[in-house]
């Protein structure tokens, strides 16, 4: 199952066990439940630490596997083929279960073991989705600690009369006691905040406590980590605050140009940033949401949990998200049909009918990848000329079930109530009205910038971006900004870095002059 150099890697993994662990699989006749198989048997044989029973009754689907710590008898299991992005899942739940250090705080790991109650999580995902693995990962080291949570990761592509008859059209979505729990990306820190209601409050008088900073990052993107490193080199009391440590490079797939890479992958990435940011004496806050900001002497910002900080200086680096359609039912049918990435959610529409929203680099991009899962992809571009790259478009071109509109004026998704079923949209050229059916929308029209909360308190552009100067300084003196939400005309990884990295020292400079 797998191959010479996995075997030998996994096996360096494995000998960081410190106690037994037990795989139980239960099989069917399938090819799957085969692969399930040769896997567990290729993993038990790495370790002496390992071993492997076959019991077709112990778990409810199949074809899955158990990961049982026998010390702790905690469960983790994988219905379906954990691999593609979800190995790495499979490797830490064995790490996790065989007594390998857990890389969370203590305090975190207390927190999840007080825990009282019985959580039973089934995350659906998809194997080439690259947000499914953080949450499957986080229920995962929760169910390593605490024997009252398990946590069952199901392939949705294998599984998938239990995605139609739960309506699943997204991805990783996570279910706790057979109830909705979340859907898309979810931090560690949030799910337990959700479970422990009285979290977000002691979390908020411990914010409270803290001492002024000098300088104050808000996002954990790839600006924000930059400013917060080229801060702490300084010598200065710097802290970051972050909804999502990442942003939006957690939700890239591919990364080809990020300059002496020459490929990798958003969470790898993500991973990297942390770990250097953590390298320095940054107090990282994570899972926190900045919602005001003012400057009255120090500059004060305000979080959604009422907590208020104090520093000299701020870098604003919130980032941007995906841009909406803001037409009738995009937001009722938002992950029922409605979706924005589809590297994550197109094995959901396997063999159906889609069409792609916008005819930029992303869209044609997202239009060629969902052609080789679909049926037919028909992508809508509201100008009159497709604004991608020739050869990306040369390529959609040669494929056989793509077809391309412009001038298309998307005016309405449509559904049964439950789930898509189409989208209306006009010509804008003869002004007829069209309805395509469909069972799902993939939106990639660009970014928005997230900063609707800094509107009064920095001086924003048109189109809500933050206004900056060469050094990063806003309108606000001791008020800096980098990034995708700054008026920086383009909108990279390596230019986010650089803009953050100039901010830190247009702050360092202020403060020397201040």
């Amino acid at each position: 199952m797998l191959d010479t150099n996995l075997k030998q890697q996994l096996k360096t993994y494995l000998q960081n066990l410190k106690t037994q662990v037990e795989l139980v699989v239960s099989l069917d006749d399938s090819a799957k439940a085969a692969e399930v198989n040769a896997l567990a048997s290729d993993i038990a044989e790495l370790s002496d630490l390992v071993s492997l029973r076959r019991d077709d009754n112990a778990l409810s689907r199949k074809p899955a596997m158990l990961v049982r710590s026998v010390a702790n008898d905690t469960h983790i299991t994988f219905a379906g083929v954990p691999l593609g992005h979800e190995f790495t899942s499979l490797v830490l739940a064995l790490l996790h279960s065989g007594g390998h250090p857990i890389k969370v705080e203590a305090d975190t790991i207390e927190q999840i073991r007080q825990l009282q109650g019985s959580f039973a999580f089934e995350t659906y995902v998809s194997l080439s989705c690259q947000t499914c693995p953080e949450v499957v990962q986080a229920l995962n080291i929760m169910s390593a600690i605490n024997p009252g949570i398990t946590n069952v990761m199901i392939d949705g592509a294998m599984f998938q009369q239990e995605v139609a008859d739960k309506n699943i059209m997204a991805v990783p979505s996570v279910y706790l006691n057979g109830e909705l729990f979340s859907q898309g990306a979810i931090t560690l820190e949030k799910i337990i905040q959700k479970l422990d209601v009285n979290a977000e409050k002691r979390q908020a008088e411990a914010l409270k406590n803290k001492a002024d900073f000098d300088v104050l990052v808000v996002g954990g993107g790839p600006a924000g980590a930059a400013a917060s490193i080229y801060a702490a080199r300084k010598g200065l009391n710097t802290g970051i605050v972050a909804e999502r440590f990442g942003g939006q490079v957690a939700d890239t797939v591919g990364i080809e140009n990020f300059i002496s890479v020459q490929y990798t992958e958003g969470p790898k990435l993500v991973n990297s940033l942390e770990a250097h940011v953590r390298e320095y004496n940054v107090d990282i806050m994570n899972n926190q949401r900045a919602v005001k900001l003012n400057k009255a002497g120090k500059v004060e910002l305000e979080l959604q949990n009422g907590a208020v900080l104090k520093s000299k200086t701020v870098i604003l680096s919130p980032g941007a998200r995906w841009r909406e359609m803001n037409v009738p039912g995009e937001q009722e049918y938002r992950g029922k049909g409605v979706a924005y990435c589809p590297h994550c959610d197109g094995p959901l529409f396997k063999g159906k009918k889609v069409a792609v929203i916008g005819g930029g680099n992303s869209g044609i991009e997202a239009a060629i990848d969902l052609a080789g899962i679909v049926e037919h992809v028909t992508v809508l571009e509201f100008a009159a000329e497709l604004r991608a790259d020739a050869v990306l478009v040369k390529k959609a071109n040669s494929m056989g079930n793509i077809t391309i509109i412009t001038e298309a004026q998307s005016t309405e998704v449509t559904g049964d109530g439950s789930k898509v079923n189409g989208i209306n949209y006009t010509d804008r050229k003869t002004g007829n009205k069209h309805h395509i059916e469909l069972a799902g929308i993939f939106v990639q029209i660009g970014l928005v910038p997230n900063t609707e909360w800094l509107r009064g308190a920095v001086e924003l552009s048109p189109r809500g971006e933050i206004i900056v100067d060469e050094r990063g300084q806003t309108s606000v003196p001791g008020v800096f900004a980098a990034g995708d939400a700054t008026t920086a005309p383009f909108k990279q990884i390596i230019i986010a870095m650089g803009s953050g990295a100039n901010a830190a020292l247009g702050a360092f400079d202020y403060m020397i002059r201040n």
